[in-house]
Parts: C-alpha cells; structure tokens; sequence
C-alpha cells in the first residue's frame, strides 16, 4: 500500500486552557483532493498553520513526502513541497502581479532577497513567474498592481504564488471566502484543473464546492475528527447532521 503523501498522528495544540486541536490524526493520499470542513472554532485553520509549521503542535507528529516535519520550520516544509494560501490574501499590494510570483520564484531558488534591485533582469525568474500567471488565467494582469486585482483576482494571484513554489501538495484555507456567486464559480473551475496536477488539502465553509471537488472529506469537532468519507458517507452520518450540516436536507 503507497504510503500517505501527509501523515498526522495525535496532533494536538493547546492556547492556555483552550484545546484547539485534539489528539488530531489525518492522512491524505497523493493525488487526491481531501476536504476539511467543521463548524467555527472547529480548529481547522490551527490546523492547518501546524501543517504549514507557523504554529507549533504541543503533541503528535507530521509527516510528508515521506519524512517527519514535526520539528522543521516553514521554509524547510516549502522546500519538501508543501505551500499554502490564506483566507485572507497575504500580498504586495503597490507591486505588480508578475512581482508578487518573481518573489516567490526567486525565493523557491534559493536566490537571495535582492529582488527588486536585480531579479527583474533575469529572464528566467520572468519567464517562469509568467507561465504561472498563464496557467490561473491572469497573463494579462501580469503588470497590473495587485491593488487594482478583484478580490477574486488576488485569490487567483496567491494560488499563483503558491504554485511558483512547485509544491507536490496545497493547503488551502477558505478559497471561497469573500467570493460572489461567479468568482465561486471560477475558483472551482481553477481548483478542478489543479486537482489532476497537485494533492490539495482544502479547508472550506462552502458545502456545494466541496461537495463537487472533494474526493474524501473529514469533519472537525472541537479539535477533533470524528469522520472521514465520500460526500455521500458525509451528507448521510447523523453525528456530522448534528455537529456542522443541520438536521434539514443538505
């Protein structure tokens, strides 16, 4: 049996007496699109930073691609492959688009921070920022200031910069957030392309995106997961009715 490319076992994260994360244990499978929903205050951004290695766990251990990164910090985990987003854009916001993923390309590189006094002249840095840009469909914005971008635009952008990155796995924190009705459209339409090239780990309030993208979904409680499944296994459990989705037809 292949091993998880994500392997999380008794993950827990305390702030003084509040447990946000609860002897968590996960595994998402390489290749696949693993959603993870739960009420506010269910832990699931906590979560998420402990992945990321912004937050440190108090228990348990990670592993990915093979390796523990219970104990690495951010940059090592980005170099072994694994880049998030946020829910709210975290973006130079007086530069220009194809700036904001030359940053992100020359960081992946291991160039020094020098950015803006010489990686504008490297032709390769340029080239690989654009085919990003190229492939979430904002080419055309390339010399636009981030500032002038729809919101969901920068949502576009920051998946960008996270691809620049060349990750084997995305977390994702609440793409959706913010969105109207035919940016949410958009963003599925973006994140099912990306599926077939990129295992993602998606954390998301929008049950209709989830439910067309996912192919397992797990549901946090209280730090907890109490189930993972099909949409099919999610939209039938009683304890998930009760917990998240309400006692009406979902």
């Amino acid at each position: 049996m292949t091993e998880p490319i994500l392997k999380v076992e008794g993950l827990t994260k305390r702030f003084g007496g509040l447990i946000a994360v609860n002897e968590l244990s996960l595994e998402v499978k390489a290749g696949e699109l693993h959603a993870l929903i739960g009420p506010n205050g269910a832990g699931k951004t906590t979560f998420i930073s402990q992945l990321a290695g912004e937050l440190r766990q108090d228990e348990g251990t990670i592993r990915f691609n093979g390796m523990d990164v219970s104990n690495w910090n951010t940059p090592a985990r980005i170099r072994l492959g694994l880049a998030r987003s946020f829910q709210i854009t975290q973006l130079l916001q007086d530069y220009t688009v194809l700036d904001n993923v030359m940053v992100a390309v020359q960081a992946h590189h291991g160039h020094s921070f020098q950015f803006f006094t010489d990686a504008r002249g490297v032709g390769d840095i340029r080239q690989q920022a654009q085919h990003q840009l190229d492939r979430l469909g904002l080419g055309a914005r390339a010399y636009s200031l981030v500032s002038e971008l729809s919101h969901g635009e920068q949502k576009q952008l920051e998946l960008s910069i996270a691809l620049a990155t060349s990750p084997s796995m995305l977390l994702l924190d609440e793409p959706m957030a913010g969105l109207g009705t035919t940016e949410c459209i958009q963003m599925i339409d973006l994140l099912m392309a990306l599926k077939k090239e990129v295992t993602i780990l998606l954390v998301e309030h929008d049950m209709d995106a989830v439910y067309a993208l996912a192919d397992r979904i797990s549901v946090l409680v209280n730090g907890r997961r109490i189930i993972t499944g099909s949409a099919d296994d999610i939209r039938n459990d009683e304890a998930v009715r009760v917990a998240y989705l309400g006692d009406g037809d979902n």
